[in-house]
């Protein structure tokens, strides 16, 4: 029987707030793993990335899964990136729902604007086609992680929230408190 959920998705499509409160509406403990890394760090992530580069942080991420995937009864709110290492979804699926959030390109870069020093990757010129090209490369390994997917574009948080209890509800195996 899973119970942790696991928010998945590019940056900007809404894991930590809609993860914040779906652990508040469950009365869950929510795990924020880029704030996790971050801790354990002891900086930034991105000082991390232009300290240590992104093959450090990748590790470091895949070390703060395996800890959030021993958790019972968690709300995890997962960095863009954690997919692409297979071992964190491995981990993760183990006992939890993979709950991925998408959005629009367009969408994602109104809800990242003015955070450029705070996402590294989107340190670049032109921000837009940056998110487009990630989310192409990215979209299969969401898409083969994925339980359960909604497209956040046009959702306010407590929607998002509503409807991934609503899915969890018509879940089997999944053990809603």
């Amino acid at each position: 029987m899973k119970t942790n959920i696991a928010l998945i998705g590019y940056m900007g499509t809404g894991k930590t707030a809609v993860g914040q409160l779906l652990a508040e509406k469950l009365g869950m403990k929510f795990i924020e793993l880029d704030w996790q890394i971050e801790q354990d760090a002891g900086k930034p992530i991105p000082e991390i990335f232009s300290d240590d580069g992104e093959i450090a942080f990748r590790e470091l991420e895949i070390e703060a899964a395996r800890k959030a995937a021993g958790e019972k009864h968690c709300v995890i709110a997962c960095g863009g990136g954690l997919v692409l290492n297979k071992i964190n979804i491995d981990r993760l699926k183990e006992g939890a729902r993979i709950v991925y959030l998408t959005a629009s390109p367009r969408t994602i870069l109104k809800r990242v604007s003015g955070q450029a020093g705070q996402r590294p990757l989107l340190d670049v010129e032109n921000q837009l086609k940056t998110i487009g090209e990630m989310l192409k490369f990215r979209k299969p390994f969401y898409e083969r992680a994925a339980e359960i997917t909604i497209n956040t574009s046009k959702m306010n948080i407590n929607t998002v929230v509503k409807q991934i209890i609503a899915r969890l509800k018509e879940d089997e195996d999944f053990d809603l408190p």
